[in-house]
């Protein structure tokens, strides 16, 4: 299994972290969310894994059509 290494970016919805393998990286959604321009601040508990697995969700169903994607496997 891949293991998170370094921290590559950090937005306000994700994280990213380097790997062991070169070519691939881990994507950590990240339970807070903003409004007004980052005024506003909240943790929404359980929202990172929602957005997870939508992207999988997503992701896998344009794989389905034939057009090719980034995504490899949903860690969690």
């Amino acid at each position: 299994m891949t293991s998170k290494k370094k921290k590559l970016y950090e937005g306000k919805a994700k994280v990213l972290y380097s790997t062991d393998n070169s070519y691939c990286v881990i994507q950590h959604f990240k339970d807070e969310a903003t409004a007004f321009n980052a005024k506003k601040k909240e943790t929404i508990e359980g929202k990172g894994v929602l957005n997870n697995r939508i992207s999988e969700y997503i992701l896998k169903n344009l794989e389905h059509c034939g057009i090719k994607t980034h995504f490899i496997k949903r860690l969690n």
